[in-house]
């Protein structure tokens, strides 16, 4: 049997050689337009930034050594141009000739990838101006970077990509600014009051912010000078382009596959609409794991095991692809950020009765050296108490927060099912009670109501007007609140009417727990707690 691959990179090359694995005797080509068959996209900002010293570290494999390793034939600078199901025949033009090439097949697998949306304006053929999608533009650019005593820069997009490039501009002495045309940072990934945190975050480590911003014109005569916005105009002596990627699917307009927006439809077997034709990597549009609607979700990760469920089925393996979780991991300044599943939003879009908290909790030991918080929210049925999704940030391993929450969406966990988790504990990695499951005991409390609170989200929306703060921190903190001593509270607070709004702030959130089940005890009938405290919220008196 001939399986034909169109891509490299992480799909392609996965799905071949597992194909390999599974059935020698398989007859597999790859083409691909590229000279680089395998690299690491998601090292380049790190390449720019020096964390990644040698070029070559960013290629995983050449096309001899993945050749001699899988038994895979491959090909490259071949770029596909027609695709003829009913023949079962692809043109692919030969970028060295120059002529086209006919490649027939039993089996077709698409992992065209994608490729950098340039903005439709003006300037972006000047020098200075990057995209950051292989090796040779990490390449280009940090060797820019190094010969133009480059000292100001803007990063035109806000997605992981774009704020990664930021931080590593910054780590260089830059002076970066991040404009994004939509509302917030990190749109479809967190919700608005964790990216609002986060480019608050941003901003205190000197990476200017512009959110809702358009990008009209880039400026210079030869080499870029500098952006013009709907903000205003801003000095540029370097530009990065990270504003979003599309399917690399235009040869396929002709051929009668089903796409939407650019990504090829799949089946729950990864199939198309053509027979014996297949798609998966950035190219494909897949499944949610949780709603079973169509998603795309162009992650190096869930390309991979797209590519490697593939060739099972290929094979003959009777499984099918589950869908993705658009799991996902952040490296800031200072600061990391992950989530997985569905954000209060998607979830509240999808028809679920949403239920959500914001803990803020000791990332290990509290007395351990280097300790620090995670900030968690997480988001769950109401109903049922299924957890939905989590969006995790603090300056450690939030990875470890996502990933649990990752194998309980797989298994359909309730809130209850990690109430007694034991995970692992020591001082230098976890707390005795792991962060995770003390976000979900406070999830808990709010849905058997022995804690009442309020949502940073519900609080930016001015839903706390009319209530009176109470300050419970350890020592005063908001200026014009009322401080209260919680040691000291053993019954009727003075000059606290029973019956006022009464909104309970600390720095992370348990002492105003405390405070509430005391001041509920004797007598007080409408006390709120603040989720994520000071630490997370802006506090306006």
């Amino acid at each position: 049997m001939k399986v034909l691959i169109i891509g490299g990179v992480a799909a392609g090359t996965k799905t071949a050689a597992k194909l390999k694995r599974a059935d020698r005797g398989l007859e597999v080509t790859i083409l691909t337009k590229d000279q680089e068959i395998s690299y690491a996209g998601c090292g380049l900002p790190y390449y720019v930034g020096g964390a990644i010293e040698d070029r070559a570290d960013l290629v995983v494999n050449t096309p001899q050594q993945y050749e001699a390793l899988t038994g895979v034939r491959v090909l490259v600078g071949r770029e596909a141009v027609a695709l003829e199901p009913k023949g079962k025949v692809v043109t692919a033009q030969n970028l060295q000739s120059g002529l086209n090439e006919q490649y027939p097949y039993d089996k077709l697998v698409i992992a065209t990838g994608a490729s950098s949306i340039i903005p439709p304006v003006e300037g972006v053929e000047l020098e200075g101006v990057f995209t950051m999608r292989k090796p040779e533009d990490a390449i280009r650019a940090r060797a820019y970077l190094q010969n133009r005593n480059v000292q100001r820069a803007v990063v035109v997009g806000g997605g992981f990509i774009g704020l990664e490039i930021a931080e590593n501009l910054l780590a260089q002495g830059v002076a970066v600014t991040v404009v994004d045309f939509a509302g917030q940072v990190l749109p479809n990934v967190f919700d608005a009051e964790i990216a609002g945190y986060v480019k608050r975050h941003l901003e205190k480590k000197k990476i200017r912010v512009l959110t809702g911003t358009r990008v009209e014109r880039l400026n210079g005569e030869e080499h870029v000078t500098s952006v013009t916005t709907s903000a205003g105009e801003l000095p540029a002596d370097l530009v990065v382009l990270s504003a979003g990627i599309r399917p690399n699917t235009e040869f396929l307009q002709d051929s009668g596959i089903e796409m939407v927006k650019g990504a090829i439809v799949t089946g729950k077997r990864l199939e198309t609409n053509l027979p014996d034709v297949y798609a998966v990597g950035d190219c494909a549009l897949v499944y949610n794991r949780i709603t079973g609607e169509p998603q795309w979700s162009p992650m190096g990760s869930s390309a991979n095991l797209e590519g490697r469920t593939l060739a099972q089925i290929i094979a003959g393996a009777d499984k099918e692809y589950p869908g993705v979780l658009g799991t996902g991991v952040v490296k800031l300044p200072g600061l990391n950020g992950g989530r997985t599943g569905l954000t209060e939003s998607q979830a509240r879009a999808a028809g679920y009765e949403v239920i959500s908290a914001l803990a803020v909790t000791d990332d290990k030991a509290h007395y351990y050296p280097g300790s620090a918080f995670f900030i968690t929210k997480l988001v769950a049925d109401r109903q049922t108490h299924r957890l939905l999704g989590v969006q995790v940030l603090g300056p450690g391993a939030v990875d470890k927060m996502v990933d649990i929450a990752v194998m309980g969406l797989n298994m359909n966990a309730r809130l209850e099912d990690f109430e007694n988790a034991d995970f692992a504990y020591a001082p230098p990695f976890s707390t005795a009670i792991h962060p995770f499951v003390q976000a979900v005991y406070v999830l808990l409390n709010k849905l058997n109501g022995d804690m009442t609170s309020m949502t940073p989200a519900e609080y930016a929306a001015g839903e706390a007007e009319g209530y009176r703060i109470i300050d419970v921190a350890p020592t005063s903190r908001i200026p014009g609140a009322t401080f209260v001593n919680l040691t000291a509270v053993n019954g009727e607070i003075g000059g606290i009417g029973k019956d006022e709004k009464i909104l309970i702030v600390c720095v992370r959130g348990k002492r105003a727990y405390f405070l509430q089940n005391r001041m509920r005890y004797y007598g007080y009938t409408h006390t709120v707690v603040l989720e994520g405290a000071t630490t997370f919220n802006e506090i306006k008196q």
